[in-house]
């Protein structure tokens, strides 16, 4: 009767030490997707909104961690061009996703148009200026763009200014920031009289006026592109969050934060 004993011993080891594999494969694979962590390069204008859009994710998307790097999309081609380790860049404009893609740092069907913007005049509250011609007056002594060298909306504003007959007017009053925030900075703080930002930037803020929408075609059309990195350590991850950027969820998110959808 011992025999029979020591085989149902034996058998229930087995099925002990399967259970065990089949625990440590689950927690192995658990613990795996822990270690996603993209790193998203995106343009100034986007942080509110971007830093929402990836909370939502999170709530479906546990496994999967941001380190975010905003500034002007030109400068964040030249860091992802010199080899800095990107999984996701989103640029205010084609231009910089371009020259990427042309150098073939664009991971391949990855690049999508995602949203539009609109680019605004801004003045302090209390501020008398109520049109684009208005910059002209003496009254308004800097005016703050983004440099138009690596900021879209800087390049945008100087169409703007050329279109409207003013930029050879206003040359001596232009003051440059490193992006559009710092632009919207100038004009909160007082440093600057006016400036040209986007128009989302100047719904975040509750300490400048919008006095004039630019006329849209009076620059290039302002979209904002996404793609994947060629070379990402975590593409297939970069490539789902790329794809929810462009769900309904998400663009329900950019709306919110005063973006218009690519192709409305």
């Amino acid at each position: 009767m011992e025999l029979p004993r020591q085989r149902r011993a034996h058998g229930s080891s087995h099925r002990s030490f399967a259970l065990l594999i089949l625990l440590a494969s689950l927690l192995s694979a658990c613990q795996a997707q822990t270690r996603v962590t993209l790193t998203v390069s995106a343009a100034a204008s986007l942080k509110n909104a971007l830093a929402e859009a990836e909370a939502a994710y999170r709530q479906s998307h546990a496994n999967v961690g941001f380190i975010n790097n905003f500034a002007s999309s030109g400068t964040l081609a030249v860091q992802i061009d010199q080899g800095a380790p990107v999984d996701v860049f989103l640029s205010a404009a084609s231009g910089p996703m371009d020259d990427l893609e042309t150098k073939g740092l664009i991971a391949a069907g990855s690049r999508r148009n995602l949203l539009r913007n609109t680019l605004v005049l801004i003045a302090p509250p209390d501020s008398r200026l109520r049109d684009f011609q208005g910059l002209a007056d003496p009254s308004i002594r800097s005016i703050a763009l983004g440099d138009p060298a690596s900021v879209p909306a800087g390049l945008y504003a100087r169409q703007t200014l050329a279109a409207l007959h003013l930029l050879e007017k206003l040359n001596a009053k232009l003051v440059f920031g490193s992006d559009v925030r710092q632009v919207l900075t100038f004009v909160e703080t007082g440093n600057a009289d006016a400036g040209l930002v986007y128009a989302t930037d100047a719904q975040a803020s509750g300490k400048v006026r919008v006095v004039a929408a630019a006329p849209e075609s009076a620059h290039d059309p302002i979209v904002y592109p996404a793609a994947v990195v060629k070379g990402s350590r975590g593409e297939e991850a970069a490539r789902r969050f790329v794809e929810y950027l462009g769900s309904p969820a998400a663009q329900q998110i950019f709306v919110k934060h005063g973006f218009t959808i690519s192709g409305q």
